[in-house]
């Protein structure tokens, strides 16, 4: 997947393509039904299917006090995108600038001017230009002005639940991981370097990956039932994690604590990715180690229950 995040008048880095036109933060099951409509219509017409995507995310350059979390890093969004069968994304850094721009001069410069669009596929709910003026249909009054189609995709819904950015951000912001994966089509995850933590761990009989996470949003502190990838592997290894300051030991860092059942391995200085499966319970303090060592022991064995993992 060739990504460009410079893109300058005349340069057209692709053959003709079709767009998908949005910010795609998660990239859940709603985005990624735009990305199969884009590649399918990229390759019966011999063209190629392409996202143009913005960071930061606008309202963040807009409105900085009404800034959305994020649920995964730009880093994390292309990785994501890649997984997708795209033939490349174009990054356009969004400025105050760029927002000025009517819908029509969007149209003119960039879809048609830089790109050379030959298709354009949006979701229901996707806006542009000055003010937001620009809806997917005034998107199909300008294309059928400009010689390239428009087509809008409807909302994606898993059982109840749509599937968008903000809802996913609600779920994880609440907890409810399982809700979250299921929009997202796979679990959100947390990743980062593991460092050396305090090794009490290894002292009671479970040790674990203590990481600083970067790049994700935060669901709430407390124990969860967690998948892990190590060194760039997809997260399969099982294990229980917990999230927070570890309060029976004083208030620390936030952290990521991660014990993976059955493996014996040093992880320090590697990179991992801990996928959240569910969350079992919340943080707690507990008044001796004793009675936390029986309660981890509950958690270990209810996220073994839980990923089906036979002891």
């Amino acid at each position: 997947m060739r990504i460009v995040r410079h893109l300058a008048s005349g340069d057209r880095p692709f053959r003709r393509p079709v767009v998908a036109l949005g910010n795609f933060d998660g990239v859940h099951l709603g985005h990624r039904t735009i990305f199969e409509r884009t590649i399918e219509r990229a390759r019966r017409s011999g063209s190629e299917a392409v996202a143009f995507t913005f960071w930061p995310h606008p309202i963040s350059v807009l409105f900085p006090e009404r800034s959305p979390r994020m649920i995964t890093s730009l880093a994390r969004r292309l990785a994501a995108l890649r997984s997708t069968g795209l033939d490349g994304v174009v990054v356009r850094r969004f400025t105050r600038e760029f927002a000025a721009l009517s819908p029509e001069e969007f149209v003119r410069d960039w879809l048609v001017g830089r790109l050379g669009v030959s298709a354009v596929v949006v979701g229901y709910n996707v806006t542009f230009g000055h003010e937001r003026r620009g809806t997917p249909p005034r998107l199909a009054e300008l294309g059928a002005g400009s010689g390239f189609e428009v087509e809008i995709v409807s909302p994606v819904e898993v059982g109840a639940l749509a599937a968008s950015s903000s809802e996913v951000r609600r779920r994880i912001l609440e907890g409810d991981v399982a809700a979250a994966a299921r929009l997202l089509g796979r679990p959100h995850s947390l990743v980062g370097l593991v460092r050396a933590g305090d090794r009490r761990g290894r002292t009671i009989g479970f040790p674990t990956a203590n990481v600083l996470p970067r790049g994700g949003m935060l669901p709430p502190d407390g124990v969860y039932a967690v998948r892990v990838g190590i060194a760039g592997e997809p997260p399969r290894r099982p294990g229980v994690a917990n999230l927070g300051s570890n309060p029976t030991f004083g208030p620390g860092a936030r952290r990521l604590e991660t014990h993976l059942f059955d493996f014996d391995g040093d992880l320090y200085g590697r990179r991992i990715e801990v996928a959240l499966e569910a969350r079992l319970r919340g943080e707690a303090k507990f008044d001796s180690v004793e009675r936390l060592v029986a309660q981890i022991r509950e958690d270990a064995a209810a996220a073994r229950q839980m990923l089906g993992v036979v002891r």
